[in-house]
């Protein structure tokens, strides 16, 4: 699948938008469904912050919440986009030994830091249900929603969790 430049370009826009009117989690995971419902090929869209030595979800929009709310930098291709702090296309994952699985129906994924101040601050996780769903097009698209996600995820890590919340956020209604 690929993400079409004029395609890209309204996408950009509606995310800025997003970004415009709201902050924190609340901007991350209004991202993540927008993203999920525009481009056909994001089953699942998750949005991770780097916290220590582990990635941790912060907001996401798919079928079902995923068990990896937490995954520490030594394991899957999350930990290996987080460690090299680069994008990493896996065209089948059933063939990427460092996989960490999900969900069954997923068959490819694509990983993109999200940088602050040059440094790896977390990362969009999308998985897909066809074998090379991404494309050198979605790591373009991706990677320039990550740079504008950036000053969401700060606010999102700063900002206290509401009182009697505990784990992951919330995904979209069920």
């Amino acid at each position: 699948m690929t993400v079409r430049p004029r395609d890209a370009t309204a996408s950009l826009l509606q995310i800025d938008a997003v970004l415009s009117r709201l902050s924190g989690h609340d901007a991350l995971a209004e991202v993540c469904r927008f993203l999920r419902a525009s481009h056909r090929a994001y089953r699942w869209v998750g949005i991770y912050r780097l916290d220590g030595r582990e990635l941790v979800v912060e907001a996401w929009d798919g079928p079902a919440a995923t068990e990896h709310v937490r995954i520490p930098l030594d394991r899957g291709v999350c930990g290996r986009a987080a460690r090299d702090g680069r994008t990493v296309i896996v065209d089948d994952v059933r063939t990427d030994p460092e996989y960490l699985a999900c969900f069954l129906e997923t068959r490819a994924e694509i990983v993109v830091p999200i940088l602050d101040g040059g440094k790896v601050a977390g990362e969009i996780d999308i998985d897909g249900n066809e074998v090379g769903a991404y494309d050198a097009s979605d790591r373009t698209f991706l990677e320039t929603v990550a740079s504008r996600v950036a000053t969401a995820l700060r606010a999102a890590r700063d900002a206290p969790r509401p009182a009697g919340a505990s784990g992951p956020p919330p995904g979209p209604p069920r």
